[in-house]
């Protein structure tokens, strides 16, 4: 196809001259070489400036061959595309090269030169400001000086003759230093939002980084991480180029790589403090044995890879003081105090759940939530008591009263062997309906009593504490300095106490999709599921997110500063303080003495 280049020039009187050629090539080039296509003496336009080639679909291509772009349709490129059929418009110095299809099928490229409007600026230039202000170079200095005077001078001048203050972490005192946030790098975090006007709170010596006893000064109840020497022992090694800047900082004054602000960077902006990523952590604890020889912890890095087996604590023996962990893989037995078999009241065709389905308050199989429920902070779960989850089927009703049932008291023998001895020492029956027990003695005499031993009562609290009573339908029966008695109840209130875990973020989950209590037929089995079934939803902070999967981080359960709480989307969580063992019961033979006294 041939290009036809039109070239349009006027003369001295304005008159215009159009000259017309015919280029019978597939490509043209454009430049102030004379060598070019189509040549353009303007010291605005490069040697060999722009390259216009013909694509197959019938556009034209332009390319730049320089260092320079070029104006197309009014935007600086360095390459793009023309369709004839539109049009288009390329930019060189002062000429204008409209590309335009012609009625015959050729290419015709029209080339006019632009007229700048010359003494148009000169014409406005003396109703400018800048005629009436100081040149350039003199306004440059002014406002250097005027930097150097309150951005400098004034901050360190106001520092220097400042009343020191004590520390305010309420943000509540102005600070005592003019115009310091100027020097700021950025908006603090939302925790210390309220010591933007009081830098001096932190940074307490000019030039000099915020210390970890001023950070210590107001987190006073955030303990360490772990000693300090020990944790600078399970560090790895840095490397030559880290150990070189961190000899620098600190000739400078900061803290070493363990101090506080190595982690807490501030300046960031009104967002709350982030966690550690996971390469946070596993830089020490990858290969921590390796360095700690004598640490319990077993190596991790990454949840989905690389996790110890969860370890919880519970009572591995009857009436323990402590309780014990022990990694899920060696199948714990837990000796709780009770005999409660799961399967048997979660079975919906068993006796349970026929007797849970004629009761109102249930009218269905019995579920978990019947008897778990919620914490207020929707974590953990609130203690099971017999009276509000078990009662209903399990009655404790002793006999009728005026007004109405009397049932015996739980949770303490002394109160079992009151309310049975009560029974046993109330007004006896009439013999018959027409015969009366004759005497000062007889019912509605002076009075009636009965002062024989309490050998009923004695016998009711020992029958009900043995095997085949009322009790031990519940709990497991044994003998106290030759008396019937029960085993205490031990129940830790947390089983993993080393890590965060909320219940109401897997409230669309089964309980039994974890616990398997269905299936469970004692007691002793401790219900708390294991690394493997965790890993069907969460893997590692580098696992790919669906549907299924959440990549998780070791922040998302741990805490670095455990002693403060772990870690939590809405804040800490109160840290977990072992539970002391319940007091030894009153034995039966002392509630049988105080009886007989």
């Amino acid at each position: 196809m041939a290009f036809l280049i039109r070239t349009i020039d006027f003369t001295a009187a304005g008159r215009e001259i159009v000259r017309d050629r015919m280029v019978d090539q597939p490509s043209l080039t454009i430049g102030r070489a004379a060598e070019n296509d189509i040549h353009l003496p303007d010291l605005a336009v490069e040697q060999n400036h722009v390259r216009l080639d013909l694509a197959a679909d019938g556009t034209l291509v332009a390319a730049a061959l320089g260092t320079l772009g070029f104006g197309l349709d009014g935007r600086v490129v360095t390459e793009g595309t023309i369709d004839p059929r539109t049009g288009g418009e390329i930019a060189l110095g002062a000429a204008r090269l409209a590309v335009a299809r012609e009625s015959d099928g050729n290419i015709s490229i029209t080339i006019r030169q632009v007229t700048p409007d010359e003494g148009k600026d000169d014409a406005l230039r003396g109703f400018a400001l800048a005629s009436v202000l100081p040149s350039k170079r003199a306004m440059s200095w002014i406002f250097a000086g005027a930097i150097v005077l309150l951005l400098l001078l004034v901050p360190v001048g106001s520092y220097l003759l400042r009343t020191p203050v004590k520390n305010d972490p309420e943000g509540k005192t102005p600070g005592q230093v003019v115009m310091d946030a100027a020097w700021s790098t950025g908006d603090l975090s939302l925790r210390h939002h309220s010591l933007e006007d009081n830098c001096e709170s932190c940074h307490v010596n000019a030039f000099e980084s915020v210390q970890d006893e001023t950070c210590v000064s107001c987190h006073k109840d955030t303990a360490d991480h772990a000693s300090m020497p020990r944790q600078a022992k399970g560090m790895p090694a840095l490397s030559a180029g880290d150990a070189l800047q961190w000899n620098i900082a600190q000739s400078l004054g900061k803290e070493g790589p363990l101090g506080c602000v190595s982690c807490h960077s501030e300046h960031e902006g009104k967002v709350r403090q982030q966690p550690g990523d996971e390469a946070f952590c596993s830089d020490c604890h990858d290969n921590l044995d390796s360095r700690l020889t004598d640490t319990k912890l077993a190596d991790a890095h990454d949840f989905g890879k690389a996790h110890p087996q969860f370890r919880p604590i519970f009572y591995a023996s009857f009436g323990a003081a402590k309780p014990v962990r022990a990694s899920l893989d060696a199948k714990p037995v837990e000796r709780s105090g009770l005999k409660f078999p799961h399967d048997v009241h979660m079975d919906a065709r068993g006796g349970a759940a026929r007797m849970a389905v004629s009761l109102p308050r249930y009218g269905n199989p019995l579920e978990c939530k019947d008897c778990h429920s919620l914490n207020a902070d929707k974590i953990g779960f609130k203690e099971v008591k017999m009276e509000d989850a078990c009662e209903s089927c399990h009655s404790l009703v002793s006999g009728r009263t005026a007004s109405g049932f009397s049932k015996l008291r739980h949770g303490d023998i002394k109160d079992l062997a009151e309310d049975l001895s009560r029974i046993s020492t109330g007004p006896r029956a009439t013999p018959a309906s027409t015969r009366t027990r004759p005497g000062q003695f007889g019912r509605g005499g002076t009075y009636a009593a009965d002062f024989g031993r309490p050998v009923r009562a004695y016998i009711g609290l020992s029958n009900a504490l043995s095997t085949g009573g009322i009790c031990t339908e519940c709990h497991i029966p044994t003998r106290k300095a030759g008396q019937a008695d029960l085993i205490p109840v031990n129940l830790p209130d947390r089983f993993l106490t080393s890590g965060f875990f909320s219940h109401e973020a897997h409230k669309k989950e089964e309980c039994t999709d974890c616990h398997a209590a269905d299936t469970s037929k004692v007691a002793t089995d401790l219900l708390i599921p294991d690394l493997k079934s965790c890993r069907d939803c969460h893997l590692g902070a580098t696992a790919v997110k669906t549907k299924k999967i959440v990549p998780s981080s070791c922040a998302m359960c741990h805490s670095y500063h455990v002693p403060s709480g772990q870690w939590s989307p809405k804040g800490p969580e109160p840290h977990y303080q072992p539970v002391a063992p319940p007091p030894v019961k009153t034995r039966v033979a002392a509630i049988a003495g105080r009886a007989r006294k």
